[in-house]
């Protein structure tokens, strides 16, 4: 569309899209501004504000302004151009010059014009005209706005085919005679004789060149002429100078041309002139942009004294006649330069010129010699030029830049000189050698640092590979990538070289998407330097690769090239001025330095001297740790022994020694050159708190004093947010960092990553494995899951080496942010330090010593607020009125103070949240590019004051990603409640949600999202170490209170619909309106969630909860009065959470990674509540003696009552299954139960605390009675008992009374074992037992009943061993050896019953039997089976197997020895007794011998068996650490789980003749 013609008033949304295209700003801005039918009147009206509202960046914003500025002059001539076009007649554009706009006519002929190759008539040529004369048209369009810059002409002379022209540059305008040695230069566009046949081509070429150079020689000056480049005399409407080129189809028609120079000049001269005028050198004209080949086309004339002197030079020039088609010559004439024209002299004056030629030879000569004189060039301060361009001149380069280095092949000799490049952080290599790998200098890197080998499209892509996206660019930072650009000769995969044509079209995108990939995903602005080394001879991919950084990253501002080679350097920056000037390139280059020099140059600037670093081992000595080893072990941050005395001390200035520690007491984590400072006195020394001394003699018992030896021992620091947790964890690692390998991990990488590198780093440079010094390893805000998995690891890995030692491998020391970390220590006060804001007296001298000592350092207390605030303990009241002083005066509207609010807001409300420095310049306003910013940039020198003084700036350890965060929490909250006034927190975060500068910043964005979803979604658990469970995230329960859940449900809604449509949210949303009693809406936002991840669980779950909550609403809320048809809806809503929970059910089942059993809990709630609502419907009255007779029958018969048989006809067949889907639903949990520790809750502490909770969570054993009691309740009635003893009813009704006893299940039935009333609970055994046949043996009972009926008779063994209710042992074998037959799966009960029941009697297995033997292998190889099928992919931290029972001493039942019975001999409270239970101690207490008794096996390869009736059988220890390595005799207790035999308190037997279990 050509928008040239039409008026900017007049532009519609193609006019403006085409111009913007034109403009050169980017593409998705274009679109955007399409989107926005933007308008020609609208553009006209655009400013800066709008244009950053839609995301543009400063640089594209001063290009599209300036573009627009340009635009009104250029649509003037447009519309001038179209006025005179229509006036000029149509032979008249034919004969226009196609390299000429349309408005301009063509030049008359005359005697100086080289003839009618201007004018030619071929209608053919005129053709073709008019389609150049539209591209140059265009041409000229785009280029209008580079008219200002300037290109520099080719040196005289010069062959040099490495120079280059870049089209629509502008050379300096034509020139006359200047000192004669200095060329004059005249230009001509050529476009139409460029087209022209072979003799019309040449006779033009040889007209304009033989004019010029008479002229020149006459003069006896040097000169150049330029076809190709548009002379604003000839060519109107083009700037004067610009360079266009021209197409060459066959150079040898211009060097052919000039042998007109024999037909030109008379023959006295013609050697001369040859000599004189050189041949035409083709220069390339190349732009970004077009793949289109063309040339200036140049010709040098040098009249040497030697050759003209006394000598002039008449000529006749050739002229294609159009009529004939031949070339005729005008008559000889003689010409001479005038100003910038070739002039032909005057025939009067023709005497005087040729007098003059004596002086001018004289000149000449002169001239001549004045230009040998050798002119000695001033050598450039290239040492001062790298320090400014790689560390702005400072005398220490910045070690927190990283850089990118581009290169091609390095040369042998070169690689002594490039050892500077391993003191760098590299980032990535682009690299153009393909043999590098073997013989260049990716082969050197590597004998220094490890690498990650990419091939450049594999590189390019690599982000879209399925990595989680915090682990996405991870494994980029710990090791340099090195990219092969253009093939690797040493790789298998025949990735070959290719030139440069082939590259560009297979291989450049590539490039393209990976510079975009890190300028634009992983590393922010001004992080990183691009360094270019030029090392060898280079090609066009190198120069593209500078393009596209120079676009990526808007400027060179962080571009630096070094070439020793000035030739290689030469052809770089010709190829590369097409994207920036010569100019702008040689202020960013080093070139002709040697490389030995800048080698030894950047060196001494490193901040660091280059002295390895070392490890202590277990000699006392030390040994060396190479970078190459530590890069290996990247998932870990080594402290070594000599940390930090590798920094040049002298180096470091008072002020950046000052500005390190008052980064620490403002409030940013401490670093190691904290303490290095302190130690050596060039800063205050680092406070120890009491909490510090604690943990290092925890530290100390578990190196020497323990009791117990774990390879793995765990040290746990719980900490209140900014009370100093980290420091004190650092502090311990500091000071025994010369006794012990410490390390920090880095919690981004897996654990199995962490495991592999730990061990590695236990094992460097140590001889004796046995002997190795343990490893302390930090580990900060894990996930409890992640550190379980660790340990557990680490602990697996220990004991496959089969190697013991005197001390732990490794100690795990774990710190953690927590609001209530004293009762944590509480939960377990033997491994765990707390550390509160309140300070001891002792360290309150100690604080306030050092403010004293920071303020007499001048040091304002606004610069060190955290350690202030800290001082005065968090007072609620100093934090308040200290935000009120620093916030006095602040201006509420702006941007500043909106970014203040905003991080506040997820600061106070997501743990561990910040955002990133990228989004905060993005939201202000400081787009990298909106002006020069130094490398000292200070993102704080853009705020308000207060600003500066409640922000602190950190940077992420994973990501590397700069950020800010309020100094504290509580500072947070403060901030949010004195600017709020009058707006509520909700508007807040609607306010925040509308930021689409935020969520649009390409930095940090997922996790930024990652916060913002926190925010409305994450609930508070007191097991993450908050004050309290929540049922909602801390910031939806306070806009619910504050505000009414109206504003809650709104903010959710915003969020749901401007967050991707998220699931989740829809399922908060879902969860906020039953909670609010909304259930229709509730409804419809499960069925959204649902919409979204049909096969979720918990989503499932949640749509159960709905109508749950809706079902209890409605009967909770029903009154005599209610219809039948009321009725029929109640049952329908809780049949339908029913139905819901049992698809939950099944959607679990198929989850891996979770364990989620809220389908059965809720099937089973729903289910009770349905029947005692059915109980109160009037057909189904109770009984005189208040059963539910007429109910029981309906449920479970086939009796339908009469009133309801047609009006509830939709709703029998449903509730008549009701009773089989409770009883599934009751038969599931409590066998999940019997699998895991549950006791979650038994002590009164804890009850008080959690009595408004959901029982099922903290008590789910108490609960599944109390339901099963419920459950059984409905379902008997004596008089179906009466009628046959064999009836399905009958039996039904006596199961019922069982459950209502408190059988029925394995659960239910084990926790008569924990009853503190043993008589209570052996009279209610019996009683449960009665309901059961006199004969079992003859009267057949299903699985499941003979499952209950035999774990009765053990627990009443176990309670009063003395029953006459008990049945002997083998009868109970026998009854139980049906669970072996037929092919029907037994549920695991039935296997855990035969471990117990047929393992080796003393009494009855005197003598070894083959089938007893099988039978347990049998069970216990079926019982891991299934453990392993219900334990899935989930890690054992969260459901911990539970040991039921012991083996004791004596025969039969007596010998099963419950749990309970144990737990009774321990002292202590309930968190004592499990600390006992988890590290073993519990084996100390007295009496426990008595009643267990050990049992002896063996270890072979760090495995445990004992000897079965037969066969050796694996036992799994308890505590993998306690099993001895080698091949040993040992003893131990043996406890009967789930998972089968479990081992507890392993010993190595010293007495051999101890009687085994088994004597011969």
């Amino acid at each position: 569309m050509d928008y040239r013609t039409v008026p900017v008033s007049e532009w519609d949304e193609n006019h403006v899209q085409c111009w913007l295209e034109s403009t050169g700003i980017k593409k998705e801005y274009v679109e955007k501004l399409n989107a926005e039918e933007v308008t020609g009147p609208v553009l006209m009206e655009l400013d800066e504000t709008f244009l950053k509202g839609i995301g543009m960046k400063g640089g594209q914003i001063h290009i599209l302004l300036r573009k627009r500025k340009e635009l009104l002059p250029l649509q003037g001539n447009a519309q001038q151009a179209k006025r005179s076009s229509s006036k000029t007649p149509d032979r008249a554009e034919s004969q226009t010059d196609p390299a000429r706009p349309r408005n301009t006519p063509a030049p008359q002929a005359s005697g100086e014009s080289c003839g009618p190759a201007d004018k030619t008539s071929s209608n053919n040529t005129a053709s073709a005209s008019g389609k150049r004369e539209k591209r140059s048209k265009n041409s000229q369009c785009d280029s209008t706005d580079e008219a200002l810059q300037l290109s520099n002409y080719r040196p005289f002379r010069s062959q040099n085919t490495d120079f280059k022209y870049v089209k629509d540059r502008v050379l300096a305008p034509e020139s006359g005679v200047n000192g004669l040695i200095t060329p004059c230069h005249e230009f001509k566009s050529f476009a139409t004789a460029a087209e022209l046949n072979k003799n019309q081509l040449q006779s033009k070429f040889a007209c304009e060149v033989i004019r010029f150079a008479s002229a020149c020689m006459n003069i006896r000056t040097n000169g150049t002429i330029h076809f190709g480049v548009m002379d604003s005399v000839e060519d109107k409407g083009w700037q004067h100078g610009q360079i266009v080129g021209i197409k060459v189809k066959n150079r040898d028609y211009f060097v052919d041309a000039l042998d007109y120079i024999e037909k030109c000049f008379c023959k006295t001269v013609q050697e001369v002139a040859r000599k004189c005028i050189h041949p035409p050198v083709f220069v390339e004209v190349i732009s970004k942009d077009s793949q289109e080949q063309r040339f200036v086309v140049e010709v040098d004339i040098e009249p040497t004294s030697n050759l003209v002197k006394k000598k002039y030079f008449e000529v006749s020039l050739p002229r294609y006649n159009e009529t004939s088609q031949k070339v005729t010559l005008t008559d000889q004439a003689l010409y001479q330069r005038l100003g910038a024209k070739s002039e032909r002299v005057v025939v009067n004056n023709i005497a005087t010129f040729i007098q003059g030629l004596e002086d001018r030879d004289a000149q000449r000569e002169s001239a001549e010699l004045s230009s040998t004189q050798v002119h000695t060039e001033v050598s450039q301060n290239l040492g001062r030029k790298l320090a400014i361009l790689l560390n702005d001149g400072k005398s220490c380069m910045n070690d927190s830049l990283r850089y990118i280095l581009v290169t091609n092949r390095c040369e042998k000799h070169n690689l002594n000189s490039i050892s500077f490049l391993m003191h760098l952080n590299i980032f990535c290599v682009f690299d153009f050698d393909e043999h590098s790998n073997v013989s260049g200098l990716c082969s050197k890197y590597k004998e220094h640092h490890t690498t990650r080998v990419y091939l450049l499209q594999d590189f390019s892509t690599e982000s879209k590979t399925g990595n989680p996206s915090s682990q996405k660019h991870l494994s980029l930072f710990d090791q340099t990538s090195w990219i092969f650009c253009n093939g690797r000769s040493d790789f298998h995969g025949n990735e070959e070289s290719c030139d440069e044509i082939t590259w560009i079209r297979t291989k450049k995108k590539y490039l393209k998407k990976a510079v975009t990939r890190i300028c634009d995903e992983i590393l922010p602005h001004r992080s990183f330097i691009v360094l270019f080394l030029l090392l060898s001879p280079v090609q066009k991919p190198l120069v593209d690769t500078f393009q596209e950084f120079y676009t990526e990253m808007n400027g060179t501002e962080y571009i630096v090239c070094i070439a020793e080679s000035k030739e290689n350097y030469r052809k770089w920056a010709n190829l590369a001025q097409v994207s920036c000037s010569i100019e702008t390139l040689e202020q960013c280059s080093i070139v002709g330095m040697k490389l030995s020099h800048i080698d030894a140059t950047i060196q001494a600037m490193l901040p660091s001297t280059a002295q390895p670093r070392h490890l202590p081992v277990s000699t006392k000595g030390i040994c060396i740790l190479p970078s190459l080893e530590e890069e290996k072990l990247f998932s870990l941050e080594i402290l070594c022994a000599d940390q930090c005395d590798d920094i040049k001390l002298d180096s470091l200035t008072e002020k950046e020694i000052q500005e390190i520690e008052q980064n620490f007491y403002r409030g940013r984590k401490i670093i190691w050159e904290n303490f290095w400072l302190a130690d050596r006195r060039r800063c205050g020394e680092i406070i120890e708190r009491e909490a510090c001394k604690e943990a290092s003699k925890l530290l100390d018992e578990i190196l020497h004093g323990s009791t117990l030896n774990y390879s793995v021992a765990k040290l746990k620091v719980f900490h209140h947010p900014g009370s100093g947790g980290s420091t004190i964890a650092r502090q311990v690692l500091w000071k025994r960092r010369k006794d012990l390998r410490c390390a920090v991990i880095k919690t981004s990488y897996p654990p199995a990553t962490v495991c592999e590198h730990a061990l590695a780093f236990r094992d460097y440079e140590e001889r004796d494995l046995s002997h190795c010094l343990p490893v302390l390893l930090l580990i900060e805000d894990y996930d409890e899951d992640y550190l379980e998995e660790l340990r557990n690891d680490l602990m697996d890995a220990v004991a496959i080496r089969k190697i013991s030692s005197p001390r732990p491998y490794f100690i795990l020391m774990c710190c953690r942010r927590s609001n209530d970390p004293e009762r944590l220590c509480k939960a377990s006060p033997l491994d765990t330090v707390a550390v509160t804001h309140k300070l001891m007296d002792s360290e309150k001298i100690l604080f306030r010593t050092k403010l004293e000592k920071l303020k007499q350092k001048d040091v304002k207390p606004e610069f060190i607020l955290t350690f202030v605030l800290m001082c005065e303990e968090f007072n609620e009241t100093y934090v308040r009125d200290f935000v009120g002083h620093i916030l006095q005066g602040i201006d509420s509207s702006s941007r500043d103070t909106y970014l203040m609010r905003y991080v506040a807001l997820l600061n106070f409300y997501v743990p561990n949240s910040y955002v990133s420095l990228s989004h905060c310049e993005a939201f202000l306003g400081l787009g990298a590019y909106t002006e020069k910013k130094s490398r000292a940039y200070d993102f704080k020198s853009h705020l308000s004051e207060q600003a500066r003084m409640i922000f602190i700036e950190l940077r992420e350890s994973t990501t590397y990603i700069s950020s800010v965060q309020i100094i504290h929490c509580l500072v947070a909250k403060e901030i949010l409640y004195q600017l709020s006034g009058n707006e509520p927190q909700s508007q807040l975060a609607l306010t925040l949600l509308q930021e689409k500068m935020l969520f649009e910043n390409r930095f940090g964005r997922e996790e930024f999202i990652k916060f913002i979803r926190d925010l409305f979604i994450r609930r508070d658990k007191r097991s993450r170490g908050d004050n309290t469970d929540t049922l909602f995230s801390p910031f939806i329960e306070h806009v619910c209170k504050t505000e009414g859940c109206e504003k809650a449900i709104a903010v959710l809604r915003t969020a749901y619909e401007l967050l991707g449509k998220d699931a989740f949210f829809a399922q908060q949303l879902a969860r906020l309106h039953y909670n609010n009693e909304k259930f229709e809406d509730a409804e419809h936002w499960a069925t959204v969630a649902k919409t979204h991840l049909p096969h979720d669980s918990y989503i499932l779950d949640t749509e159960g909860q709905v109508y749950r909550k809706w079902f209890s609403f409605t009967v909770d809320k029903m009154t005599e009065e209610d219809t039948e048809e009321s009725i029929i809806q109640k049952i329908e809503i809780a049949l339908k959470a029913m139905k819901c929970f049992r698809a939950a059910q099944q959607a679990a089942k198929a989850e891996y990674d979770t364990m989620n059993n809220a389908g059965y809990f809720g099937e089973v709630e729903v289910g009770c509540r349905l029947l005692k609502f059915l109980s109160t419907v009037q057909v189904f009255h109770n009984d005189p003696e208040g059963k539910h007779s007429e109910l029981v029958k309906y449920l479970i018969t086939d009796y339908i009552p009469k009133d309801i048989e047609k009006t509830w006809g939709r709703l029998h067949s449903r509730l008549k299954g009701l009773r089989q889907n409770l009883y599934n639903a009751l038969e599931w949990i409590s066998e999940d139960l019997s699998y895991f520790q549950t006791d979650k809750n038994h002590d009164a502490e804890e009850e008080d605390e959690q009595g408004k909770k959901e029982e099922q969570v903290y008590n789910p054993r108490k609960w599944l009675k109390r339901q099963s009691e419920v459950y059984a309740k409905f379902f008997i009635s004596a008089s179906l008992l009466e009628q046959s003893t064999d009836s399905p009813e009958s039996q039904l009704i006596r199961s019922m009374n069982i459950y209502k006893s408190g059988g029925g299940s394995v659960t239910n039935i084990l926790s008569f074992l924990t009853d503190k009333k043993e008589n209570r609970s052996a009279e209610k055994l019996e009683r449960i037992l009665s309901f059961y046949t006199e004969n079992p043996l003859q009267d057949k009972l299903d699985d499941n009943d003979l499952i209950h009926y035999i774990l009765c008779h053990i627990t009443l063994a176990c309670l009063a061993p003395g029953s006459a209710k008990l049945l002997p042992l083998p009868t109970l074998r026998e009854l139980s050896v049906r669970f072996l037959k037929g092919k029907r799966p037994r549920p695991a009960s039935a296997h855990f019953l035969l471990t117990l029941l047929y393992w080796p009697d003393e009494a009855l297995d005197k003598e070894p039997n083959p089938d007893k033997d099988e039978i347990l292998n049998s069970a216990l190889q079926t019982l891991k089976r299934l453990y392993e099928v219900k334990m899935k992919d989930v890690p054992t931290r969260k459901k911990r197997i539970y040991t039921h029972f012991f083996l004791g001493k004596g025969y039969g039942l007596i010998k099963i020895v419950d749990k309970t019975k144990i737990d009774k001999l321990i002292s202590g409270s309930l968190h004592e007794k499990r600390m006992k239970w988890l590290h073993g101690t519990v084996w100390n207490t007295a009496g426990i011998h008595n009643i267990l008794k050990r049992v002896s096996g063996w270890t072979k390869d760090r495995k445990l068996f004992i000897r079965g009736h037969v066969k050796d059988i694996p036992i799994l220890p308890l505590h993998r650490d306690s099993v001895p390595h080698g091949n040993e005799n040992v003893t131990f207790y043996l406890g009967f789980s789930f998972n089968g035999l479990v081992a507890f308190n392993i010993q190595v037997e010293n007495n051999p003749t101890v009687s085994r279990i088994h004597s011969t």
